[in-house]
């Protein structure tokens, strides 16, 4: 039997996994939150991730809010850089395979074309740099991991197409970033990668995307489009909704090792999107 550390277990992915390995009889989940195991406190880490003794540890912790990291860099830090390099010394104490999730924010947006796991960094944001060093300190430090890198990441709990949804119910219309490009990802995809990567030794850095590029607003349409609403979208540019945040015009990443490595390719944003929505019983059903 596996055993298996998840941190940030109440997020998206973290989730995400909890639902894939319910009905498997060979993993057992240990799932962690800052109040069970604060990534932060290395004392702590160390601790308590020997009394666990783990074989895989899955940090799905991070501080996401874009925007506040720009305001709060010392907690953006501790929680996205020095929480993987307080696992990383944790899983080598135990012989774990370490396993962080990353984003598309490590690079600038500004490349023609998707990004490929090669590609030079260049974070435009104080999330995007901690992000960044936190992969950083995982590749110098762990003897055994994966960085899988995602975007637009959406699954159980807030995101975007919940945002989106709850919206539709209060307003006509909604205003929507035009001019920023990704791949929409489902977090139950993702899982199906991390997994796949687990019961390999191909360690190293991976992204994990959804195929397909659309922006914001088409993003949005979508949404409106397979869940029969009326709302109206309005196409604004990065300028107009002038976050305090600076985003990545281009966020689209290619999975080029998961492909080359292992032959696997990610459904395209679309048929995740419908098969996310028809599971929670949102979608109209075709006529």
């Amino acid at each position: 039997m596996k055993t298996i550390l998840i941190t940030g277990c109440q997020g998206q992915l973290g989730r995400a996994l909890n639902d894939f390995y319910a009905s498997d009889p060979k993993v057992r989940l240990i799932n962690t939150d800052v109040g069970e195991l604060n990534i932060t406190d290395r004392e702590e880490v160390l601790r308590k991730v020997r009394e666990m003794d783990p074989d895989i540890i899955i940090n799905c912790a991070a501080h996401t809010q874009v925007d506040a990291c720009e305001t709060d860099q010392e907690r953006a830090y501790q929680i996205n850089a020095a929480g993987p390099y307080h696992l990383s010394l944790a899983a080598n104490e135990t012989d774990a395979v370490m396993v962080h999730i990353s984003s598309d924010y490590v690079f600038d947006g500004t490349k023609e074309g998707p990004y490929v796991e090669g590609d030079p960094f260049h974070p435009q944001s104080v999330y995007g740099r901690t992000k960044l060093e936190g992969e950083e300190l995982v590749r110098r430090t762990a003897k055994k991991y994966f960085v899988v890198r995602t975007e637009w990441l959406y699954g159980e709990g807030r995101n975007f197409v919940n945002t989106m949804l709850k919206l539709s119910e209060s307003h006509e219309e909604v205003r929507v970033v035009n001019d920023q490009f990704g791949g929409p990802t489902s977090a139950e995809e993702v899982v199906k990668v991390i997994d796949l990567l687990c019961r390999s030794e191909q360690y190293g850095t991976y992204h994990a995307s959804c195929d397909g590029v659309c922006s914001w607003a088409q993003f949005t349409e979508k949404i409106y489009e397979l869940c029969g609403r009326t709302t109206r979208v309005i196409p604004v540019s990065t300028e107009e909704y002038a976050a305090p945040a600076k985003r990545p015009k281009n966020s689209v990443l290619k999975n080029q090792r998961l492909e080359e490595r292992f032959g696997y390719h990610m459904p395209d944003w679309e048929d995740a999107l419908k098969k996310y929505l028809t599971d929670r019983k949102l979608i109209v059903k075709e006529q």
